[in-house]
């Protein structure tokens, strides 16, 4: 058997970056993967500034009894007056500084009356003051290539006057599944079968992660179906996702089929539970990944292996995100040969931390404990896990994004 983790390092690195392309507008940015580096290309602030509503003044001007009058009101977008010795400007926030001016006193700490102003404290120098460049400076890194676009990504590259970006193209995902047990949903079902949950999933899932499920196919138990299911999914798909026939039965035909297109299909046991039986199989560069049927096990075997593979092809820079520990409660110890990947929900604990809750019925075919849950926690094979032990997580929001 792989362990689980030589597999996800193994399967995460069975194809290499898209290497298609496009500008795109920056309002159509989000959820796109940057395809260059950029620099960034004026200085933010692009120039000094009130981080107040308040008054610029010198600091030497200043003593508690002097009224200093009040030269200009200069609101954000005007051009403010040179500062004359021993008067004060009214300033806003966002205005920039006037030449001749070090400081900035907020509002709070100032009377005005009679067209002069009184300050209360005494000012220091260059505070509530932006300086030009302190947040982005020009010619400076502003994103690497492989960055995940998220609002604010976006709000970053129009502060620098973007308005179009290079992507990469969208992840095109075939999905194939298989059997003539089920049935699509919508459609009469027999008492013999059930509705077809993988095909609608998994293409939810491909979105979810920002690509584009191309085509959804379901193919009879026949080499025939099988062969021009396989011939349309890999002439307009980047990677084909199948699910079931891809074990020893008399009617798991999916192996012979991609041997007959020229693959070789690799049928991994992955020392996971739910997820044992894995296969990956190289048609012309694109990679073909066999996810088990039931629905909570090809669930599984996407989030943890197939998800960072995904990342991948899209480009991104961050192909595993990051997991925690925390303590799983749990009734009584558990121990598997495998290791075991249990639906979880993460909850507030006493303590003010965080716990582990496992859904009831741990069923490879319990299809309501996927939206129950929050994350998966791995348990360690061969070892007990015992009420509060700390496990890892990982929790679906990043791991399925």
């Amino acid at each position: 058997m792989l362990d689980f983790d030589q597999a996800q390092t193994l399967l995460a690195h069975a194809a290499q970056p898209l290497q298609r392309s496009s500008e795109v507008d920056l309002a159509e940015a989000a959820g796109r993967v940057l395809a260059v580096a950029l620099d960034a290309t004026v200085d933010i602030p692009p120039a000094d500034n009130s981080a107040m509503d308040g008054y610029a003044l010198r600091e030497a001007d200043w003593t508690p009894e002097a009224r200093l009058p009040v030269q200009q009101r200069c609101y954000a977008g005007d051009v403010p007056e040179p500062l004359k010795p021993g008067h004060a400007i009214r300033l806003f926030t966002g205005s920039l500084i006037p030449a001749g001016a070090d400081s900035v006193v907020m509002q709070e700490d100032a009377a005005e009356a009679d067209g002069s102003v009184q300050i209360s404290r005494r000012p220091t120098p260059g505070e509530h003051i932006r300086r030009r460049g302190e947040d982005t400076l020009a010619g400076a890194p502003l994103l690497p290539a492989g960055t995940l676009l998220e609002a604010a990504h976006v709000a970053l590259m129009a502060s620098q006057g973007l308005a179009r970006v290079r992507v990469y193209d969208r992840l095109r995902i075939g999905i194939l599944t298989t059997g003539d047990e089920l049935v699509q949903p919508g459609q009469p079902r027999a008492a013999q079968q059930i509705y077809n949950s993988n095909g609608p999933m998994l293409a939810a899932l491909a979105r979810g992660m920002g690509a584009e499920p191309v085509h959804v196919l379901h193919a009879r138990d026949t080499e025939a179906d099988l062969l021009a299911a396989f011939k349309t999914l890999l002439a307009d798909c980047d990677l084909v996702l199948t699910v079931g026939g891809v074990s020893v039965g008399e009617r798991d035909l999916v192996k012979p089929a991609l041997a007959t297109l020229g693959g070789e299909l690799a049928l991994w046991k992955v020392r996971m539970k739910p997820g044992k039986p894995v296969a990956l199989a190289t048609i012309d560069g694109k990679p073909v990944v066999s996810l088990p049927g039931n629905p909570v096990s090809s669930y599984a075997v996407f989030a943890m292996l197939v998800s960072p593979l995904v990342r991948r092809m899209q480009g991104r820079e961050t192909l595993f995100p990051p997991v925690s520990r925390l303590p799983l409660r749990t009734e009584a110890p558990r121990q598997d040969a495998r290791e075991e990947f249990l639906r979880v929900q993460r909850r507030p604990a006493e303590d003010g931390g965080a716990e582990l809750i496992p859904y009831r019925h741990q069923g490879s075919g319990v299809i309501s404990s996927m939206p129950w849950s929050t994350g998966l926690a791995r348990l360690p094979a061969d070892v007990p896990v015992h009420d509060r032990d700390r496990v890892v997580y990982y929790d679906l929001r990043h791991w399925l994004a």
